[in-house]
This record gives C-alpha cells, structure tokens and sequence, in this order.
C-alpha cells in the first residue's frame, strides 16, 4: 500500500535534502537524489522504501513499500519532524 503526502520547506532546497539525507542514513538508510528527484530507503520496524520530486516549496513523497503495522501519517510525522515542515 502506497502513501502520498507533501511537505513544505523553507529556505534553501538543498539544506531540506540535506536534512532529509541526514535523516535517513541516521537510521542506517540509503538516500539517492538530487533538487529534482531521487529515492530512499531505510529499515525502521521493517523495511520502507519511497521517492521525493521536488515541486515548488514542496517535497512531494510518495512511500511505495512499508511494514503494514507503520502508518502513512507515522513516517508523515516523523519526515516533518526531521525536516521542520
């Protein structure tokens, strides 16, 4: 099942990627991309894979893979959390 959500920034697009990155690979995931696309993937109680396009202000995520246990709007929280949206 698939999420789909999109998170404000502020400032510099590359500071939210970095920020993003940092997020990521702090749990021990991988994070691919550069300021128009790229991918992720992270093992947080279970495995969870998605992508980002940035459109705008926004960075619009789309989840393709998670633990069925982890809600879309827990890794909604959790990214909005790390990247101040």
């Amino acid at each position: 099942m698939a999420c789909k959500f999109k998170i404000p920034f502020s400032g510099s697009l590359q500071q939210s990627l970095n920020k993003a990155r940092a997020a990521v690979e702090g749990q021990g995931g991988t994070f691919n991309g550069d300021e128009s696309c790229g991918s992720f993937e992270v093992s947080v109680m279970g495995n969870i894979k998605g992508s980002y396009a940035v459109m705008g202000n926004e960075l619009d995520i789309a989840i393709d893979s998670k633990p069925l246990f982890v809600s879309c709007g827990m890794i909604e929280g959790f990214l909005k959390s790390k990247l101040g949206g």
